[in-house]
């Protein structure tokens, strides 16, 4: 049984004497989240198309997501614990074509049975105690943690879940302080908990992977009503360090708003990756003294950026540009079965934070509540990144892009409509439609067209 296992069985223990206690009950609420979600992928030819690999990945599902979520008991220390139920249904799989290889934790939505065909159904469950002091809050158990250094996945029929443990605190005015440590992850795709990894070292094949500690703490600090500073840091053991500051800025100009969100990370080795091939990850190493080609090295990453939004009568006109310096490309938790990070490009399709890429963004977005449409939304947002640093292909003789050169690049295009039924017996019904294009002449990539169609629905059931 491991830290966390024990110290949930401790706390439920501790709850269970006290459950009847005042605000326990009295403060609990229970919802059930429906979604029903839809995916289509064509993959394009592009640099590579590896033999046997499908044009077409598609997957439909309908998923249950029931959520509880206690009160704390009365005293000087409370006492709460949540709980969270998921079931995802398979409606259909394609045919056979649900993304799922012999290097891949499973299918786009599903998990895989062994002969590569998507599961029926597949469902978790996750606990978590809590204990509650002032403005001070611990957690143990399954947590769904969003902060610059980690980030939870919903972008699937499912959501991501990690287990840990999880301290936030804020007895300080304007300041907000937060720490913990995970020690596994259940993938959006997955009935099970893993291990964790990143990019490279991330495939379900390979041995000497995997690290059972990632810690992270850090805070926001309220400087005004208007500016906010972020520090956060963030260690995978055996696999990366990494340092974040941000800095969040609202200004009033003329009838609308300016939100200028300025980030920097610095990412650098960590125990194995710094020597052991096994825990290397992606970027641009080039060849060796036998002049073989090399793909993967320890984490070296610097990533700048700033994203500015200018909102006014419903419209929203954005612009952002971002900078990845060093050999490796930007390391974040990433298991290969979907994944989340912290960077204003982290897109439908891709990340945009390769070894070398310098990426500028154009967003537009208008809500529709200023012409009397209530939660009707729609947006979209265009990314170029270019001078990527990679390997190239043996064999590619395109002009200014040999094997070990530069100038790669790649774009995206992503469009999202979606609308949310604001009153009535449907209230609270949303549909989503979101299409992306990716196109590249990165060796070893495919470009990719996708769409996605969401219904979704929320009861609350306390």
């Amino acid at each position: 049984m491991n830290k966390s296992t024990l110290a949930l069985a401790v706390a439920v223990g501790v709850l269970a004497q006290q459950a009847s206690a005042a605000g326990f009950i009295e403060d609990s609420k229970a919802t059930l989240g429906l979604r029903n979600f839809y995916i289509n992928t064509d993959n394009r030819d592009g640099a590579t198309k590896a033999a046997g690999a499908q044009n077409k990945n598609e997957e439909w599902g309908q998923g249950f997501d029931l959520r509880f979520i206690s009160g704390y008991t009365q005293g000087t220390v409370g006492f709460g614990i949540d709980a969270i139920g998921l079931l995802g249904v398979r409606l259909d799989s394609g045919g056979g074509t649900n993304g799922a290889t012999a290097t891949s934790y499973g299918g786009t939505v599903f998990p895989s049975k062994s002969n590569g065909e998507a599961v029926d159904n597949f469902s978790s469950l996750g606990l978590t105690a809590k204990a509650k002091v002032s403005q001070t809050e611990l957690k143990l158990g399954t947590l769904q943690p969003k902060n610059p250094v980690i980030v939870t996945n919903d972008g699937r029929l499912l959501p991501q879940t990690w287990q840990g443990g999880q301290i936030t605190s804020g007895e300080i005015k304007d300041l907000t302080l937060v720490g913990g440590q995970i020690e596994a992850v259940k993938g959006r795709n997955s009935s099970n908990n893993e291990q964790l990894s990143i990019g490279g070292a991330n495939s379900p094949t390979a041995t000497g992977r995997d690290s059972n500690k990632f810690i992270y703490a850090g805070g926001d600090y309220k400087i005004t009503k208007d500016l906010t500073a972020q520090y956060y840091y963030g260690n995978l053991e055996d696999f990366y360090k990494q340092h974040f500051l941000g800095l969040v800025h609202n200004w009033a100009i003329g009838p609308g708003v300016l939100k200028s969100d300025f980030r920097y990370f610095n990412s650098r080795d960590d125990g194995a990756n710094g020597h052991n091939s096994s825990y290397f990850t992606t970027g641009d190493y080039g060849t060796n003294n036998a002049g073989t080609i090399i793909t993967k090295g320890k984490v070296d990453n610097n990533l700048y950026s700033g994203l500015f939004l200018y909102t006014v009568a419903g419209h929203t006109f954005g612009g952002g540009y971002q900078v990845s310096n060093g050999d490796s490309d930007f390391p974040w938790l990433n298991q290969g079965d979907g994944s989340s990070n912290y960077t204003i490009t982290d897109m439908q399709i891709q990340k945009f934070g390769r070894a070398g890429e310098r990426t500028w963004q154009a967003r537009y977005s208008y809500d529709f509540a200023k012409v009397g449409l209530p939660g009707a939304t729609a947006g979209i947002v265009y990314l170029r990144g270019d001078d990527i640093d990679t390997s190239g292909k043996v064999g590619d003789t395109t002009p200014q892009k040999t094997v070990n050169g530069t100038g790669r690049s790649e774009w995206e295009r992503d469009l999202t409509v979606a609308y949310v039924v604001q009153s009535g017996p449907l209230k609270n019904l949303g549909f989503m439609w979101k299409n992306a294009m990716w196109r590249n002449d990165i060796p070893g990539q495919r470009d990719q067209d996708e769409n996605r169609l969401i219904l979704s629905y929320s009861i609350p059931l306390l």
